[in-house]
């Protein structure tokens, strides 16, 4: 009977080392550095596991700036993940029609100077444009940033006035 209660209390030693080099791994906050990416523009200390990152330059990286910032954001909350997602990108609509103006703006073009309205989709060979397949990236950003918010534990940005901080994410 002893030598069971030795066994049993051995074994929760381990489990319990095992638990702290875990939270060791993780942090003080519990984020997996693994799966968590640092914010653009983030100090140590500011929702930044690693050293900072370069701010987003142009339309679409502070789309993906934004979808990132609200992702982490809202990744706590308790509502499935695709609803989740579903709030990342309408909190980023303003980006995202941005992003769209470039689609709009004239370009050098084959004949007329404007790109083709309508192309092959080269994920699933349907017909698209451009505003669609962008919009389609922004849904599975979003997605993908709430479920490795959950996964990482990732901690969210600084947050002002109830959103995020920082890069087009405030809009």
């Amino acid at each position: 009977m002893a030598g069971s209660k030795l066994t049993a209390a051995l074994v929760v030693a381990g489990l319990a080392l095992t638990a702290c080099s875990e939270n060791e791994r993780r942090g003080a906050a519990g984020a997996d550095s693994r799966l968590c990416i640092p914010f653009a523009g983030a100090q140590a200390g500011e929702g930044a596991a690693a050293a900072p990152a370069a701010a987003p330059a142009g339309p679409s990286a502070a789309m993906d700036d934004c979808l990132h910032r609200w992702g982490y954001a809202l990744a706590k909350s308790s509502d499935p993940a695709d609803q989740v997602a579903g709030a990342v990108l309408a909190a980023c609509m303003p980006a995202l029609a941005r992003w769209n103006q470039q689609a709009l703006a004239p370009s050098p073009g084959p004949v007329d100077g404007a790109p083709p309205a309508q192309a092959q989709s080269l994920v699933t060979g349907e017909d698209t444009n451009a505003m669609a397949e962008r919009y389609r990236y922004a849904e599975s950003r979003a997605l993908f940033y709430v479920v490795q918010g959950r996964a990482g534990n990732c901690a969210a940005p600084p947050m002002a006035n109830g959103a995020p901080t920082a890069g087009d994410a405030a809009d």
